[in-house]
């Protein structure tokens, strides 16, 4: 159970790194979003 779950906490934890960084900067700059805090919004969307 804990290998599935951590397993799908990368999966989630990859697809926004993915999503975040086709992002031009100006987007992101539209959410609030700078491009070196893409790693660490991942992380906690992954939790």
């Amino acid at each position: 159970m804990n290998v599935a779950r951590t397993f799908n906490n990368w999966r989630k934890y990859r697809q926004t790194v993915s999503e975040l960084g086709r992002m031009s900067t100006r987007e992101l700059n539209d959410l609030g979003i700078a491009r070196g805090d893409i790693e660490r919004i991942a992380k906690a969307a992954a939790l």
